[in-house]
């Protein structure tokens, strides 16, 4: 029996029962002598668990009137497996967490698994140093920026916020009513209700220069209408009428292609000499072209027209920058 699946035995036990004996509690676990007295030193040094031995019982109880710190062992437990698996999953939010906000809260998590973990914390130390994850091109926000804006997210209030569109290079106020955030390639978004504009957006948390959260409450829009509204598009662009990209990889690059997700709607099929077909929605082309740019003579855009000669004439771009000279 693992050491976890003993520890929650032993507080089930003397819950169910009151009381139990030392040989009892031996005699359910099947353990040593040994074994039972780490356990039990465990259970209350480094869980806090009220457990005292009262001789007149003969046994081993919960403290009456216990004064200490509010003691309560989660009822899910893990193994040491899935405690590692934990650790690597904090692992990856560390990456995610470029401003170390989500870091800082989850401290306490990432201290009690150490502690579930006991003597391996150095074997657990040493595996979080062996998984690397790479996330190029990242976008900083600023810690108080985030702290902002999921404050206003879970509290379900509106936020006042200047914004920068960096497409417009304008820096404005927009009040908002946060409905989602959003971890995309690195950078975080957050979807909300506009209240300037008065439809649903999409905006980029490194764009936000200052916020404020509001006393005012937010906004609700049901959550399948903002997925129905900004997850129609292929990428981070959102809104308007999707239209569908039919894109022909050859033969080479076929594998890949068909294991790859562009989006959650795509359609695939094989074509004839082992190339693949994919056919993947967007509303607006930017991010696609991009995309498409990257596979180079491997992809070729099918339909609509539109999108074919806009990758076209942005491949022509590209070569006549390393055109010979006259």
């Amino acid at each position: 029996m693992a050491k976890t699946d003993r520890l929650y035995k032993i507080e089930r036990l003397i819950r169910s029962r009151g009381h139990l004996s030392f040989q009892a509690l031996q005699d359910e676990l099947e353990v040593s002598p040994a074994t039972l007295k780490r356990d039990l030193e465990y259970l209350r040094d480094r869980l806090g668990a009220p457990i005292e031995y009262d001789r007149d019982l003969n046994g081993y109880r919960f403290a009456s009137g216990w004064g200490g710190p509010k003691h309560e062992l989660p009822g899910l437990w893990f193994d040491e497996r899935e405690l590692y698996s934990l650790l690597m999953a904090h692992q990856l939010l560390s990456e995610l967490d470029s401003n170390g906000v989500i870091s800082r809260h989850l401290q306490p998590l990432l201290d009690r698994i150490h502690a579930l973990l006991g003597g391996d914390e150095a074997e657990a130390a040493g595996l979080v140093r062996r998984v690397r994850i790479i996330s190029p091109a990242k976008r900083p926000v600023p810690g108080s920026v985030f702290e902002r804006v999921a404050e206003a997210l879970l509290e379900r209030r509106r936020l006042h916020m200047r914004y920068h569109t960096r497409g417009r290079r304008e820096v404005g106020e927009r009040e908002v009513s946060p409905q989602r955030l959003v971890h995309y390639r690195a950078t975080w978004y957050l979807d909300a209700w506009c209240h300037t504009r008065e439809r649903l957006l999409r905006f980029a948390l490194d764009a936000i220069e200052a916020a404020q959260v509001r006393e005012a409450k937010a906004r609700p829009v049901p959550l399948r209408q903002v997925q129905a509204e900004m997850d129609a598009g292929y990428g981070i662009y959102a809104g308007g009428t999707p239209q569908w990209a039919v894109l022909h990889f050859d033969a080479q690059a076929a594998p890949w292609a068909s294991r790859e997700q562009w989006h959650a709607g795509q359609q695939g099929r094989w074509l004839d000499g082992g190339r693949y077909e994919l056919r993947v929605p967007y509303v607006d082309e930017t991010e696609i072209v991009m995309d498409v740019l990257r596979q180079g003579p491997e992809v070729e855009v099918v339909a609509p027209p539109a999108l074919r000669e806009r990758v076209r004439g942005r491949l022509a771009e590209a070569a006549a920058r390393y055109a010979a000279p006259d």
